[in-house]
């Protein structure tokens, strides 16, 4: 069954990418634990985290450390945080995120309603800073 995630990923509903290539796609979440907070998605439809071949895993493992180092970088942030929760929506993600202290790590207390501009410039931010570590060609325009 397709998820949400499908539907952003074949453009049936809006999502603000930052990320895209023939396996994975990165994208804002619309409840931010902190500014910044980017998911990372396979474009096969995999539930959980256990059912993905390693090699796969390991290469969607790769892009979200990609995005981390942007995510640090644009925010200035001691850490960038990683979690696979997978109880929000059906489809395996990884949440990448500036992580400022401990607290940013629960996800029960995202942002339920961040506005459109504050969204709009963390695309921006992650986009920059992703081509400016040289991964350019996998920013979408």
């Amino acid at each position: 069954m397709a998820s949400v995630f499908s539907a952003i990923i074949n453009g049936q509903l809006p999502g603000r990418f930052v990320w895209e290539d023939e396996e994975f796609v990165a994208f804002l979440t619309i409840a931010p634990v902190t500014q910044g907070h980017t998911l990372v998605v396979p474009r096969q439809e995999i539930d959980q985290w256990q059912d993905i071949d390693p090699d796969v895993y390991a290469r969607m493992n790769g892009v979200a450390q990609k995005i981390g180092k942007a995510v640090r970088a644009a925010w200035d942030a001691p850490r960038a945080g990683l979690l696979i929760a997978g109880l929000e929506v059906p489809h395996l993600h990884m949440h990448v995120f500036p992580a400022f202290e401990l607290g940013n790590f629960d996800i029960t207390s995202a942002n339920p309603e961040p506005s459109k501009e504050s969204l709009d410039e963390a695309q921006a931010m992650i986009k920059q800073a992703l081509r400016d570590l040289g991964y350019g060609a996998n920013v979408p325009e």
